[in-house]
């Protein structure tokens, strides 16, 4: 079986930065015309000048349905059919127990949750047998640091709900797997250590980050592309439902 992803048309949500762009540029080199979504022209028109001429992008706001259902309409104007969604759009969110307000619930399960799941239900219509789904998840869906139950309970929550959607969709030939990274060497990471810390620190507060992992490393986004394009391709074609940890086995021990 093949990862090469030839005459496909995916869209990655939150593919501006980070984790989504790493995803968004591997699906283009492996062949796929790639839609990303951000909230900004800028950072978008500046992602899309990196990953190339197979690669466009839409603003929208994955909380919002009307927003979504329009996308969709554009990728269809655009390329004719839909073969692969990344759900990758996500926020942080920082706030030990007695210290959560409303709005940061709000913000966190809005975007996590609900941002997922506005993300996949347009698209299932315009999927064929063959079709698939990624939801990026974390390692907090099942290890969330202090601080960090919001964030861990949001994850946790759209893992359950692809158990309960591989059923609904069951017989339609599509299929939906979640990919949760560990701690991944993003310009956002770096930006929030050299908060923290101080610029010079940056590269040894990478490197003890990765220290308690098996790998002695945290990732790079283009790892989080190649697993994403596994779970797309025919080379996972009886894949479906699995919680994928591309944590360097951090999560696991």
């Amino acid at each position: 079986m093949s990862l090469q992803l030839e005459g496909k048309v995916a869209v990655v949500t939150g593919g501006a930065s980070g984790v989504g762009l790493g995803i968004a540029q591997e699906f283009a080199d492996q062949g796929a015309r790639v839609v990303i979504t951000d909230l900004q022209q800028g950072p978008l028109d500046d992602a899309v000048a990196t990953i190339g001429p197979n690669c466009s992008g839409i603003v929208a706001d994955v909380t919002k349905l009307a927003e979504m259902d329009a996308v969709y309409r554009e990728v269809i104007a655009r390329h004719g059919h839909l073969d692969a969604v990344v759900a990758n759009a996500g926020i942080g969110a920082h706030a030990p127990l007695q210290k959560i307000t409303e709005d940061e619930f709000d913000r966190t399960f809005n975007v996590n949750v609900k941002g997922v799941l506005f993300t996949v239900q347009p698209a299932l219509p315009l999927l064929k047998p063959g079709g698939t789904i990624v939801v990026i998840g974390s390692t907090a869906s099942i290890q969330p640091p202090a601080g960090m139950s919001l964030y861990g309970g949001a994850k946790a929550a759209v893992r359950n709900c692809v158990r309960g959607w591989i059923q609904d969709v069951k017989g339609s030939g599509i299929r939906i797997n979640v990919l949760s990274p560990g701690a991944v060497d993003t310009e956002s990471l770096r930006r929030a250590l050299a908060l923290a810390q101080g610029t010079d620190a940056v590269p040894a507060a990478v490197r003890k980050m990765g220290e308690g992992n098996p790998t002695g490393r945290i990732a790079a986004p283009s790892e989080m592309g190649t697993a994403a394009v596994f779970l797309s391709s025919d080379a996972s074609s009886f894949i479906t439902g699995v919680e994928l940890f591309v944590d360097g086995g951090m999560a696991q021990v």
